[in-house]
C-alpha cells in the first residue's frame, strides 16, 4: 500500500472522528499521536494497514512493551488502533477487523488521586498573592475545585460564559456540547478579586473575552495550568501526584460524599456515559476503607 493510500485512510479517519464521533481537536490529536506509532511500525516492517493481520497487531503490542511504554499507555494506544480498524471496516478499506481479538495488557484497578477540602485550602494558602499571577492562580484552583471543569474547558472559559449574579457558568465541553454548572460564592469571590488585577492588564487583540490570561494578555494554555498546579503543590508540601484533573476528581468525590445523586454528578461533569462517572463510587469505597483502617480502635497502633 502506498503512502498516498495511508494518507487517504488517515485523512478520512480524522474526518470520521470529528464528524461522526464528535471528538474535540485535543482528543483527535491524541488519537493520531497513538495511531502514528502503528503507522511507523508498518513503515519499519514493510507492512500496510489494509493487509495487517491479528498476529501483526499482537507483535506491534509486544513492541510497545519492549520499548518501555507502560500498561496504561499501551491500553490507550491500542484503543486508538481499534478505533482505526473499526473505521476501516466501516468505510470499506477492509472486509474484516483483526483488532476485535487484540487483547490489552492486564492492569490493576487505577483510581485517581483526590484532594480533600482541607488540602485544597492548603494549596490555595500557599499562593503568594503579592505576585501579579497570585490571585489569578487562586481563582483558577477555586474554579476547578468548585465547578469540576476539565482544563481545556477552563482555558476556553469566557467572560460571556459567566452569569455570576445567577451563580452559574456556561461550559463548552467535549464535542462542543454546552452545559450549565453552578458556581459557588467562594469561587465568585476569587474571580472578582482576579478581575481587579485583570482590568489593569493590556490584553492582546482577540483575547478580550477569555477569563484567564497570561502576563502578556493572551489566553492560557493547558500546559501552563498543569505546570502552575504542580509547582504550587510542591510549595504547599502536598506529596500526592496532582494535576488540574485532580481538582475535577476532587469536585466529584466531594459531591458524592455529600450525598449527591450520581446522575447529577454525571451532568455537572459533562460525562456522556454514566459508567464514566461510576469510578467515583469506587473512590468513595476506598475512602471508607481508609477511614476504617485509620480510625477504628482495632486498627490504631499505640
Amino acid at each position: 500500500m502506498s503512502k498516498k493510500t495511508t494518507a487517504n485512510i488517515l485523512q478520512k479517519f480524522k474526518r470520521y472522528l470529528k464528524l461522526e464521533c464528535n471528538f474535540s481537536k485535543n482528543t483527535i490529536d491524541a488519537y493520531f499521536y497513538d495511531v502514528g506509532k502503528l503507522v511507523a511500525y508498518c513503515d519499519d516492517k514493510g507492512l500496510d494497514l489494509v493487509s495487517l493481520e491479528l498476529s501483526d497487531l499482537e507483535d506491534f503490542a509486544a513492541t510497545l512493551h519492549d520499548i518501555g511504554i507502560g500498561a496504561v499507555s499501551q491500553c490507550r494506544v491500542l484503543c486508538g488502533v481499534r478505533s482505526l480498524f473499526r473505521f476501516m471496516a466501516l468505510d470499506g478499506f477492509r472486509e474484516d477487523d483483526p483488532s476485535e481479538l487484540l487483547e490489552s495488557p492486564q492492569m490493576g484497578e487505577h483510581l485517581p488521586e483526590v484532594l480533600s477540602t482541607e488540602e485544597v485550602d492548603i494549596l490555595e494558602s500557599s499562593i503568594d498573592l503579592s505576585k501579579w499571577e497570585g490571585q489569578r492562580n487562586k481563582a483558577i484552583i477555586e474554579v476547578l475545585f468548585c465547578c469540576g471543569l476539565r482544563v481545556s474547558e477552563l482555558v476556553s472559559l469566557k467572560l460571556s460564559d459567566l452569569f455570576l449574579d445567577e451563580q452559574y457558568i456556561r461550559v463548552t465541553g467535549k464535542g462542543s456540547k454546552e452545559r450549565l454548572v453552578p458556581i459557588s460564592e467562594s469561587a465568585i469571590k476569587e474571580l472578582n478579586y482576579w478581575f481587579l488585577d485583570r482590568r489593569e492588564m493590556r490584553i492582546k487583540s482577540g483575547n478580550e473575552d477569555y477569563v484567564f490570561l497570561n502576563r502578556w494578555g493572551s489566553k492560557l494554555t493547558r500546559t501552563m495550568i498543569l505546570i502552575m498546579i504542580k509547582r504550587q503543590a510542591v510549595s504547599a508540601g502536598i506529596t500526592k501526584t496532582i494535576s488540574p484533573h485532580t481538582l475535577r476528581h476532587s469536585f466529584a468525590t466531594a459531591l458524592l460524599k455529600g450525598g449527591a445523586d450520581l446522575r447529577v454528578i454525571q451532568s455537572l461533569l459533562g460525562h456522556e456515559h454514566i459508567s464514566t462517572t461510576e469510578i467515583y463510587t469506587h473512590l468513595d469505597d476506598r475512602m471508607i476503607r481508609e477511614e476504617v483502617l485509620n480510625c477504628h480502635p482495632r486498627n490504631i497502633r499505640h
